[in-house]
């Protein structure tokens, strides 16, 4: 017990010291961004990176790039501080530091204060989606995917919000997106399709808390929809219905379902499709002979879903239960 809380303090002492560093560094560079001499200031701040990177300081490096990226940003120098914010990234690429919320958070506030159209914050979305998943082939992490929806969902960019929304956990959020979107971009006869779609597709995300928590708020909260269940609109009925059959897992009661709402369900041609890949995921139902899903599902899927996850996903898991790096 006594020697590990020695160990801590020196922990403590040398980062703090490492700290007393960074400060001192970090206040001349401000002075120098202060003084409007920003190609030298960040030129500085490049050079320190490398230094401290090539010295294993991972943390101190990311912390300099990451104060510089939100200095530069306070002083509208979108392209420096793009520049700093993918140094922060190659911080985190290069050395073992875990995800964790604060990261996390400090990635989705850089993306907040990029330009919205420049295809350096594609380019960044991607790394550091990439990054947050640890290398677990899933398309990011929940959390990270739940703060770029917040952010896209203030500029009013709804699909690409929603995208993110249903690569999180957070059905809560997607929905109220949701209602915002069909408020101010769809026509009043399309309210109860928005949120048909996405309930489906976290479906096939296998995510089916979020998709209860989605429908419940979305009919809850939503101006044009009256009380229910049982709803005004029949593709509203069919999703709740679907919901409760998820949940028995009743192959029986979901054919029966599908073929009642049939009129309901041909309103978009692509209801079909999810709903084969809800009866494979949840009901049993062995799929479609096919060598893999063509078309304009496949794309969407793959798309969806990372390409080439769902073949491979089932026999992983079966076959090797060992986790080999």
């Amino acid at each position: 017990e006594p020697t590990m809380m020695s160990e801590q303090e020196a922990v403590k002492c040398s980062s703090a010291r490492n700290r007393g560093g960074v400060q001192r560094v970090e206040g001349k560079l401000r002075a120098s961004v202060e003084k409007g001499d920003y190609y030298e200031a960040h030129q500085m701040y490049r050079t320190l990176f490398f230094r401290y990177m090539s010295q294993g300081k991972h943390a101190e490096a990311r912390e300099l790039m990451y104060s510089g990226a939100l200095l530069f940003f306070s002083y509208n120098q979108q392209n420096s501080a793009a520049d700093l914010s993918m140094l922060v990234l190659e911080s985190l690429e290069k050395s073992d530091t875990k995800v964790a919320d604060e990261i996390l958070e400090h990635l989705a506030k850089l993306f907040s204060l990029m330009d919205p159209n420049s295809p350096e914050r594609v380019a960044f979305v991607s790394r550091a989606l990439k990054w947050s998943s640890g290398g677990s082939g899933k398309l990011g992490h929940p959390r990270l995917h739940q703060l770029l929806a917040v952010t896209l969902w203030k500029e009013q960019n709804y699909s690409e919000s929603r995208y993110h929304f249903l690569h999180s956990s957070d059905g809560e959020g997607c929905a109220k997106m949701l209602v915002e979107y069909s408020a101010s971009r769809g026509y009043r006869s399309e309210v109860d399709m928005f949120v048909a779609q996405a309930v489906l597709q976290f479906l096939c995300l296998k995510n089916k808390s979020s998709a209860s928590v989605v429908f419940t708020t979305y009919t809850q909260k939503h101006p044009s929809i009256e009380r229910g269940p049982p709803f005004v609109q029949p593709l509203l009925n069919f999703i709740w219905f679907l919901l409760l059959a998820v949940d028995g897992g009743k192959l029986t009661v979901f054919t029966v379902l599908c073929e009642q709402y049939q009129p309901s369900l041909k309103r978009d041609p692509m209801y079909n499709e999810y709903l084969d890949r809800i009866g494979q995921l949840f009901f049993g139902v062995p799929p479609k002979q096919s060598s893999s899903y063509g078309g304009l599902l496949g794309n969407l899927l793959n798309s969806l879903m990372g390409a080439g996850e769902e073949e491979g996903d089932e026999a992983q898991e079966d076959s090797s239960p060992i986790e080999l790096d």
